[in-house]
Parts: C-alpha cells; sequence; structure tokens
C-alpha cells in the first residue's frame, strides 16, 4: 500500500510539492501587488473600499472560514473518530445561521471597519473600544495558532522534516509570506487571495470526493462498510466514539456545540468581511453564497474521512507524521500520486496562508482603529497615519504569530480553532447581541461582559486538559488540570450573558438615548451606514 511508504517518510516528491506551493505564493503575490495600487485610504486598507459584491464576499468568506482546521482537522477527525469527528462540520455549518438572522445585516449598518465600532456605537469609546479591541486580539492569536501548527504539520509530513527546527524554520516562513501579503495588499489583496483559495479548495475537495466514491460504485453504504472494515471498529459509524464514553465527554461535547455554533458570530475576522460590502443586502446575500459554498464543502469532508479511513486506516494516519492531520494529504497521495499529493498539499498551504493573512489584517486594524486612532488620538488621527500604524502592527502580529505557531506545533488545530471559538463566543457574542437589541445596555455591562467572557475562557482552557494532564496535552509531564472539560465554552458563554446582565441591571447609569435611538434605526434600515468608495 502507498500509505506505508507515506508513514515511513516524505510521501510523494517534496520538490514537486514545494514547487506546485511556490507556483501559487508566485501568482498570488501580482495579484495582491496589483490590489495594492488602490490602498490610498484607511477604507481601501481595511475594508477593500467596500467594493466587492456578495457573491465574492461570500466565497472570501469561505476562503477565510475553511481553515487548515476544516480541511486537515476535520478530515483527520472524521477518518480516527468517525462520526463524533464529522459533529465538527456541522457545529461550523449552523454556526452561519446564527450569523445570518442575527448578526451579518445589522452589523454592516451599524459599523465602519471593525467590532469595536458597533459595540461602541451608543456606549462610552475608550473603554469598549479597549475591551473590544483586546478580545479580538486574544481570538486571533488562538486563531493563528491553529494556522501556523498546521503548517508545521503539513510540511513535516511532506518534506520529511520531523525535527522541531526544520518545522520552525518553515513556520517562519509561512509567517514571513503572511506579513508581505498584509502589508501589500491590504484587504484588498487578501480578499482575492481567499477568494482563489477557496475555489482552489473545495475544487480539490470535489476532484477527491468523486474519486473517493467512484472507487466505491458512487456507493456511499459500500464506502462506509470499507472504513469499518479498514479500521476494525464498526464503532466508527456511531454517536459516542469521542464524546460518549463519561458524562465528562458529554458535557465536553455540548460545550464544544456551544462555542461552535456561537461562535462563528463573534470571530472578528469573519465580521470585518461584511464591511468590504457596498450595502446591507449584499452582506445579507454574501452569507447565504458562503452558507452554500461552506455546507458543499462539508459534505465533503464527510466521504473524505471516512475515504481517509477506509483506504489508509486510522492507525496508520495517527502514526504518520503530523498525526490526524495528515489524513486529507495521504488520502490525496494514495488517490493520485505525488501530482494529487502535490496539489492538494499546495492548497492546503494556500489554506493556511489565505487565513493567516485575514486574520492578521483583523487583528491589526482592531489595533490601529480602535486603540490608536480612537482611544490614543481620539478620533483625530489621520487616515495615513493610521494605516502606518497597521502595517507596524502586522509585522508585531506576524512574529508573535510565528513564535506561537512554534510552540503550538503537533497539536490538533481542529481542537486549537474550536478553543478560538470559545473566545470568541464568551467574550465577543453577548455584548455584540446585548447591543443590537437590548436598549437599557450600559457601558459598564459590556466591559464586565467581555473582560468576564475572556479571562474565564482563557482561565479554563489553562487549567483543562488540554493544556495538561494527559499524554496529548501542550505540557505532556505537567498535571494541574482540576476543570474536567477540554472547551470552555459551557462555562464561560453563559457566564458572559449573565454579567453582562446583571451589572447592567445593577448600574445606574444611562446612555445616550438619542444614540440608541440612532443605532436602531441605522442597524435596522441603512440609514448613515458607510457607503462604498468610489475609485
Amino acid at each position: 500500500m502507498l500509505y506505508m511508504e507515506a508513514a515511513s517518510s516524505a510521501p510523494g516528491n517534496p520538490i514537486l510539492n514545494i514547487g506546485i506551493f511556490l507556483g501559487f505564493v508566485a501568482i498570488t503575490m501580482i495579484i495582491v501587488f496589483r490590489a495594492s495600487k488602490n490602498n490610498n485610504t484607511a477604507a481601501d486598507y481595511y475594508a477593500a473600499g467596500r467594493s466587492f459584491t456578495g457573491p465574492q464576499n461570500g466565497a472570501a468568506i469561505a476562503g477565510d472560514y475553511l481553515s487548515a482546521a476544516s480541511f486537515l482537522g476535520i478530515v483527520g477527525a472524521i477518518a480516527i473518530q468517525g462520526y463524533d469527528g464529522f459533529l465538527y462540520s456541522i457545529g461550523f455549518l449552523v454556526a452561519w445561521l446564527v450569523a445570518l438572522l442575527l448578526v451579518a445585516e445589522l452589523l454592516r449598518n451599524t459599523g465602519k471597519f471593525t467590532m469595536a465600532d458597533v459595540l461602541s456605537f451608543r456606549l462610552k469609546q475608550r473603554p469598549v473600544r479597549i475591551a473590544a479591541a483586546t478580545t479580538t486580539l486574544v481570538v486571533c492569536f488562538f486563531y493563528l495558532l491553529a494556522q501556523m501548527a498546521g503548517a508545521g504539520g503539513l510540511v513535516s509530513l511532506l518534506l520529511g522534516i520531523n525535527d522541531k527546527v526544520g518545522q520552525s524554520i518553515v513556520i517562519t516562513v509561512v509567517g514571513g509570506l503572511m506579513i508581505l501579503y498584509v502589508l501589500v495588499g491590504g484587504m484588498k489583496g487578501t480578499t482575492w487571495v481567499q477568494i482563489i483559495k477557496a475555489v482552489l479548495l473545495i475544487s480539490g475537495a470535489a476532484v477527491m470526493t468523486v474519486w473517493v466514491l467512484a472507487l466505491h460504485g458512487f456507493n456511499l453504504s459500500s464506502l462506509l462498510d470499507h472504513a469499518v472494515a479498514t479500521a476494525n471498529n464498526p464503532a466508527i459509524l456511531d454517536p459516542g466514539l469521542k464524546y460518549g464514553v463519561s458524562d465528562a465527554s458529554r458535557l465536553d461535547f455540548l460545550s464544544l456545540g456551544l462555542a461552535l455554533v456561537l461562535g462563528t458570530a463573534a470571530l472578528p475576522h469573519v465580521l470585518m468581511r461584511f464591511y468590504t460590502v457596498p450595502t446591507a443586502k449584499e452582506a445579507r446575500r454574501s452569507v447565504v453564497w458562503a452558507i452554500w459554498l461552506i455546507g458543499i464543502f462539508y459534505i465533503f469532508t464527510l466521504v473524505l474521512g471516512y475515504g481517509a479511513a477506509a483506504l489508509i486506516g486510522p492507525e496508520a494516519i495517527a502514526a504518520a507524521p503530523g498525526g490526524a492531520n495528515s489524513a486529507a494529504p495521504l488520502l490525496a497521495f494514495e488517490l493520485g500520486g505525488p501530482l494529487l499529493l502535490g496539489l492538494i498539499s499546495a492548497v492546503a498551504f494556500a489554506t493556511i496562508l489565505a487565513v493567516v493573512a485575514g486574520l492578521t489584517i483583523t487583528a491589526a486594524a482592531s489595533f490601529a482603529h480602535d486603540i490608536y486612532a480612537s482611544v490614543i488620538k481620539k478620533g483625530k488621527a489621520r487616515p495615513e497615519d493610521e494605516v502606518k500604524v497597521a502595517r507596524r502592527t502586522v509585522v508585531v502580529i506576524g512574529i508573535v504569530a510565528i513564535v506561537g505557531g512554534i510552540g503550538a506545533n503537533g497539536q490538533n488545530i481542529a481542537f486549537l480553532v474550536a478553543l478560538a471559538f470559545a473566545v470568541a463566543a464568551s467574550a465577543n457574542l453577548p455584548t455584540i447581541l446585548y447591543s443590537l437589541f437590548w436598549k437599557r445596555f450600559t457601558t459598564r455591562g459590556a466591559v464586565w461582559s467581555m473582560y468576564g467572557g475572556l479571562i474565564s475562557a482563557i482561565v479554563l482552557i489553562a487549567l483543562s486538559p488540554v493544556v495538561s494532564g494527559s499524554p496529548t496535552s501542550m505540557i505532556p509531564g505537567a498535571n494541574f488540570a482540576i476543570f474536567p472539560l477540554s472547551n470552555p465554552g459551557l462555562i464561560s458563554i453563559p457566564l458572559a450573558f449573565f454579567l453582562g446582565w446583571i451589572v447592567t441591571v445593577l448600574d445606574k447609569g444611562v446612555e445616550s438615548p438619542e444614540k440608541q435611538a440612532e443605532m436602531e434605526v441605522r442597524s435596522l434600515t441603512g440609514i448613515g451606514a458607510e457607503k462604498a468608495t468610489k475609485h
């Protein structure tokens, strides 16, 4: 079997793998340089001049959202954990209904460049913007860790680089390319990279899906039977292989589901995409397009996951460099040899690059727009100075992401992304919903909700089995895991909602009625919303 060779050394042709990836980098870099010619204002750099259509932005959202976790992590989770691995896909997809029905249109009408624009619209600027920028930077950091860890795992498989130094060099190269994309192209360049990447990723997954089904006579039952026979474990078709072992694991699943479903509508890099379209109607269209594209892709992951289990086997996948994250590349090698592996690997690299570019520009915009321009300069910063600060912030964030990625190398990336969703759902979502729908909501309630959700989520993660107490923990030799769940969402999300409510109820202060009325009219009608920039 081909996978035996793949598991023991670098599968395929490393030179071919890298050559295809460098070809993608060269093409996208040309596009980024062309897009950079119109980066004249802050609206151009942060929001691409609000010049993208709904379908274009929907494809970019899919490109932003379908991260390395979606492609590498979920396919690996399904291959090893079966039905329970597919629950990640369901959670990631269902979450878009929350974004569509509650957030997308209202956010586009109310904000300008960042999530903090909405949260501080009718509340006190300084404390709310500082809190929102803090939560944005933390969520982006967790998400960046997952992407960088994916880069390390992928390269260890493709090039046979199993030592930490070699993988660290590769993570550094990925971080350097990310910094270059964002410095040069801004949001417009990043958006085009994400659109191209979404097309490549969905097309590549479609080809592999059809190939796997063709090998089994286009009969899903035959594929599942083959997966059971190879894994020698009928339980991969049933719920409970991962989340049904004990009461704690069932609670863990509930916590994971809450984080995935509620976290999407609060991810800063996804929310920022709604500002790249000219109207709220286009924001709504972009979410509908994103739902279709993302939904189709997650159906593909079901076939690819069980295809990897059938053609390679869970044990061989777990033993390969990169562990579960190597399932999709190993399946590509099994199906089409070195050429298909090279193409799929290039797509996976492109996935990582596009997502980290989106995360980086979001974090940089949050610092430059919310902290520098609105808090330090009190709204009097010149747009060109704001963009300069954003570009410098990109470099700093890139360096931090590289260092963090080296530290997180080897972790399951689907799981790391789930933690980012938990932090987003805890720190951001309650305040977003309260700000949009509760007239009584106060600044103090917003600050307590954001910091309370953020701190509780991070503390619970630090005290969970993810960090210590098991062989697969980030710190294998330590054991200070006093919180039994791997995902903090079950505790931290309700706590953040409660803190926002109770502090507002006890708060004697009253926010500006005029601003409340303006926000309500603007969010529902779009009157006064930011307009597209014409070139």
